[in-house]
């Protein structure tokens, strides 16, 4: 039934002028914004909708994740930027907040409504 549909995702934020901003100008994604909310365009042609909801609470797991081929790289640009990476008590991270303990290489950090992104290293 839904085989072919081009599904999309969403999620809410409570300030979408904070979110274009943060999205648009921090992350360096293509935003558009029609009828109040927010098309964030991302590669493949992956769009997700960001609405507004005045009760918004921040999602408890990881809403987005960003593959990069160099995590390092991608964290200290962050830092330059403003962002600040999160820190977990089960899961020890090293001073720039990236956890190296198995797995993939990630870091976490939210967006301007506290929802939580993930910047992670592309398998070699």
């Amino acid at each position: 039934m839904f085989g072919s549909t081009k599904a999309f995702s969403g999620f809410s934020v409570d300030d979408i002028a904070a979110a274009k901003a943060f999205y648009g100008e921090t992350l360096g994604l293509r935003v558009s914004e029609r009828n109040g909310l927010l098309t964030l365009h991302l590669a493949g042609d992956r769009d997700i909708i960001v609405y507004p909801k005045p009760d918004h609470v921040p999602a408890t797991f990881t809403i987005l994740n960003f593959p990069v081929p160099d995590i390092d790289a991608a964290v200290d640009e962050l830092t330059r930027k403003g962002v600040r990476f999160e820190r977990y008590d089960n899961l020890k991270a090293d001073d720039k907040g990236i956890f190296r303990g198995g797995g993939p290489l990630i870091a976490w950090f939210t967006d301007p409504a506290g929802n939580v992104l993930s910047v992670l290293q592309e398998p070699a």
